[in-house]
């Protein structure tokens, strides 16, 4: 397991998280999904760095030269609904990936997070590279849930969790629960969860910041 917090890097991905958690610059929605997709970019590239890579030959119009392709493409799973303009970033670069769709949501009251699942289509996982796109890992249920909903699919060789924000307690969740091979990317690890488990600073709710309050 390994955990990557690529805002501890100086970049300009540190200027687009700025203007996501900035609660002015948030009461543009357009804006707001624009970073949202540019990180998921950003992270795409990083964890590209990862993948396996195979020899080909490029024919350009002067001449033949050799150059590597990915051996093949990671197979894409998001979260609904917050998920979604965060995965677009990923799909802009995995552009050739089967992607899957989880419905869970968290049911909050009391002092635990209980977590439903009532949706997932994926193709098979068995042998492949997984990136799981999730923008905030908060408690970490909802992404071992998830996992665990996944695997009825086959086991991945790998599983990418890839998260924008994370809380410290989340990331301790996820290291301690998760049975598969996996790596945590993130841009930032934030200090705790709130009473209302919202990781703080945070950002607030990624689902209602891009599509609007939900009832």
């Amino acid at each position: 397991m390994s955990l990557n917090i690529l805002g501890d890097q100086h970049s300009i991905a540190n200027q687009f998280l700025n203007e996501i958690r900035d609660k002015e610059t948030q009461q543009d929605r357009m804006r707001f999904r624009k970073n949202l997709e540019r990180m998921g970019e950003i992270m795409s590239y990083e964890i590209s760095k990862k993948l396996g890579y195979t020899e080909c030959m490029v024919n350009t119009p002067l001449a033949s030269m050799k150059s590597v392709k990915l051996t093949a493409h990671p197979i894409l799973i998001t979260v609904l609904r917050a998920g979604l303009v965060y995965f677009q970033g990923f799909l802009n670069y995995f552009d050739q990936a089967d992607s899957g769709f989880i419905g869970a949501y968290r049911k909050e009251g009391g002092d635990e997070i209980k977590v439903n699942l009532e949706y997932l289509a994926a193709p098979g996982l068995a042998g492949k590279e997984v990136i799981l796109v999730d923008p905030m890992l908060a408690t970490g249920k909802s992404i071992v849930r998830s996992v665990s909903a996944m695997l009825t699919h086959g086991h991945p060789a790998h599983l990418h969790v890839a998260s924008l924000i994370a809380s410290a307690e989340g990331v301790r969740y996820v290291q301690d629960n998760l049975t598969v091979p996996h790596s945590i990317w993130t841009f930032a690890v934030d200090e705790k969860l709130d009473s209302r488990f919202y990781i703080v600073p945070g950002l607030g709710d990624a689902g209602d910041l891009s599509f609007g309050d939900k009832i």
